[in-house]
C-alpha cells in the first residue's frame, strides 16, 4: 500500500510539473533578420487565409516578432530592388521562427521551441 501511495504521489507531481510549461498552444511567431544588401519586406501567408506583413527591414537589422496561425506558411520576400523570392514551411504551436535573408538572397528558417 505504501508503494502504491508513493507511486501515485510521484505521478501527480510529475504531471503537475509537465503542465507547468510556459507555452499553452500559443500561435507561432516569426521575425526577419536581413543580411542581404537591400531593404526587404516579408509577407507571411498562412494556409488558414491570414496574411501578416513585416515591412521595410533594413540591411543588418531584425524585425519584431509577429504572431500568426499555425499550418502551412508561405514567406514571400520582396527586396527594395524589386527582387522577389519565397520559402514555404509548416509551422506549429509554441514555436518561434527566425527567417534569415542571406547575402545571396537565400532564405534560412530556424525554428525554436517555446518551453
Amino acid at each position: 500500500m505504501r508503494k502504491l501511495i508513493s507511486t501515485l504521489f510521484l505521478s501527480l507531481l510529475l504531471l503537475s510539473l509537465y503542465n507547468c510549461s510556459e507555452c499553452n498552444n500559443e500561435n507561432p511567431r516569426a521575425r526577419v533578420t536581413n543580411l542581404s544588401s537591400n531593404e526587404v519586406s516579408v509577407q507571411i501567408k498562412t494556409s488558414g487565409g491570414n496574411t501578416e506583413n513585416i515591412s521595410n527591414i533594413e540591411t543588418g537589422k531584425s524585425s519584431e516578432f509577429r504572431s500568426y496561425s499555425p499550418g502551412d506558411v508561405n514567406f514571400i520576400i520582396t527586396s527594395k530592388n524589386k527582387l522577389e523570392f519565397e520559402a514555404e514551411t509548416e509551422v506549429d504551436f509554441c514555436t518561434d521562427y527566425e527567417i534569415i535573408i542571406e547575402e545571396n538572397n537565400s532564405i534560412t528558417i530556424i525554428p525554436t521551441n517555446i518551453e
